[in-house]
């Protein structure tokens, strides 16, 4: 899903936003970490620490030649010694089943720069026995709702592999998909990269109410021993993820608010769960059924009377709610002078006198 190209209040640039969620979860080392610990079933990622991990994708992305600024190539130090990370997003239902020959050039592209990188520091070093091309681990971190079904070996990519499968590459890559995962697996697991998870599996913002029985122990653990700075990615992230639900974009701002405010508990209590887009459609439905305007009218009447009572002014209730001034004026002036015992059905009544 692509939304359009848009900046929002919390400065969340909002064009691919399920691959810019990804590609920030992947680019910080605290969730990266947490990702390879906790999702990935590797023994050897078991004790890696955010320290462990670099992230180098500006400098082979280009190489890539495609137009996937979602992915993401991590080097990792394990020991001594030092693996890649390929990250590869895919938030499509339908498998790409073309993912293996796209990872097989990535690792090209890696093991070339690497070779080429060695040789600058010791001349012919890539000739000698003793070299060796560092590991590379491809991950698909896959956000459909389908099962993962496209071959993971990418010799099952060639015809006549069984009878060429010695002259072939063969290599696995990793999909760890998000929908393996319940709501109480997620919760178990009580680190920063499991909120994100729960709220990125929503499947609509009136979902939302139900993240509000978590237990008390999970969000006071968030409050107790998240860093400032993953704060603040983590809002970031969130508000990518709830845009993409298509929620009001001062919703949006006060759940992210609690959260770099360390109120994880409080981030349900007011959540007001509807969708602009989906609310007017509905009730212009039912205005041309009745074939009145009354329902739509009553209704932009109520959510200017929200956005007022937390203070809103009359042009950004109408940068909100994409409507004229011209629209919103009236029925703000009305409204602020009933303050405080606002009455819907009264505004609208003075409304359409004056007309």
């Amino acid at each position: 899903m692509e939304t359009n190209n848009t900046t929002t209040s919390n400065g969340v640039h909002n064009a691919h936003a399920k691959d810019n969620a990804a590609k920030i979860v992947f680019g910080d080392p605290v969730l990266c970490a947490q990702f390879l610990k906790g999702y990935t079933d590797i023994p050897l990622f078991k004790e890696i620490k955010p320290e462990d991990i670099e992230n180098v994708s500006s400098h082979f992305l280009p190489l890539f030649q495609e137009s996937r600024d979602s992915d993401t190539v991590n080097k990792i130090r394990i020991g001594n010694s030092e693996i890649y990370l390929i990250a590869l997003i895919e938030h499509q239902s339908e498998n790409d089943f073309d993912m293996s020959f796209r990872i097989l050039r990535y690792i090209v592209f890696i093991w070339t720069d690497y070779a080429a990188q060695q040789e600058k520091l010791h001349k012919g070093i890539t000739k000698s026995k003793a070299f060796l091309y560092p590991p590379i681990l491809p991950i698909v971190y896959y956000e459909g709702t389908s099962t993962w079904s496209a071959p993971l070996n990418f010799k099952n990519r060639v015809f006549l592999s069984d009878v060429f499968r010695d002259y072939i590459p063969s290599f696995n890559y990793l999909v760890v998909p998000l929908n393996k995962y319940s709501k109480q697996d997620l919760i178990e697991k009580n680190d920063e990269l499991s909120l994100i998870f729960l709220i990125n599996q929503l499947p609509s913002s009136s979902e939302f109410h139900d993240l509000k029985d978590i237990p008390k122990e999970y969000t006071e653990h968030l409050t107790d021993n998240t860093p400032d700075y993953l704060l603040k990615i983590i809002g970031k992230v969130i508000a990518v993820l709830l845009h993409k639900l298509n929620l009001p974009d001062e919703e949006v701002y006060d759940i992210t608010d609690q959260i770099t405010r360390r109120k994880f508990s409080m981030m349900f209590d007011n959540f007001q769960a509807y969708d602009v887009q989906e609310t007017r459609r509905v009730s212009r439905e039912e205005g041309r059924i009745e074939g009145k305007i009354e329902g739509e009218q009553l209704l932009l009447i109520k959510l200017v009377i929200k956005k007022l009572e937390k203070n809103y002014s009359a042009e950004q209730i109408a940068e909100i709610l994409e409507e004229s001034l011209d629209t919103i004026q009236p029925i703000y002036d009305i409204a602020l002078r009933q303050a405080p015992d606002y009455n819907t059905d009264k505004v609208f009544e003075e409304l359409n006198s004056n007309k």
